[in-house]
């Protein structure tokens, strides 16, 4: 019997013949990936017009002093639906570690952290996320959708999102204004 790779705590970086326009130049990170489906968050992709400060006051959250951001489309399932991508130097109930370095939260608990000062010190908020159900992303994995690659802290939480495709792929050793869509054939 074999086992499934699976990659949680990675990117899967959009190749350029991704046919699901949603996901061009995609970067999602993964975070959960076992036989029952798949669940990851994009972070390359900020929402126009949509920002922390926006998504806390929603909530009847007092933004304080904290810095505003951009929130990222995490994906299109529940785009209502909120995530952050955090540090592990933070840990609520409902917290899951995923990577090297950073986990997944998805409870009013951490925006209320934030809000307060006492959350983790890296953070990405998102709305959605990218959903595979049972051996979906295997069956994807073997075509030409996407590429997977290491996801360390820095790039989740350093790199500007419009920059994270690029810079994932160089840290992969890919230089991605190279890539073109389609096989190829000799």
């Amino acid at each position: 019997m074999t086992t499934a790779r699976s990659y949680a705590g990675q990117f899967l970086l959009a190749l350029p013949g991704m046919e699901d326009m949603r996901f061009d130049h995609s970067v999602i990170a993964m975070c959960v990936h076992d036989e029952n489906g798949a669940l990851g968050i994009a972070v390359s992709d900020e929402i126009d017009g949509v920002t922390l400060h926006d998504l806390l006051e929603s909530f009847e959250i007092e933004p304080g002093d904290v810095p505003d951001m951009p929130v990222l489309r995490g994906g299109p399932v529940e785009p209502r639906r909120g995530f952050v991508l955090h540090s592990l130097d933070w840990m609520g109930h409902d917290m899951v570690v995923v990577g090297d370095g950073w986990g997944l939260s998805g409870s009013l608990e951490i925006l209320k952290a934030i809000a307060e000062g006492n959350g983790p010190s890296r953070y990405l908020v998102a709305l959605g996320y990218a959903g595979w159900g049972a051996g979906q992303l295997d069956e994807e994995m073997s075509g030409e959708s996407w590429f997977p690659t290491g996801c360390t802290a820095d790039l989740l939480f350093d790199v500007p999102a419009t920059r994270k495709w690029s810079a994932a792929y160089a840290s992969a050793g890919v230089d991605a204004s190279h890539l073109v869509s389609g096989a190829g054939s000799a």
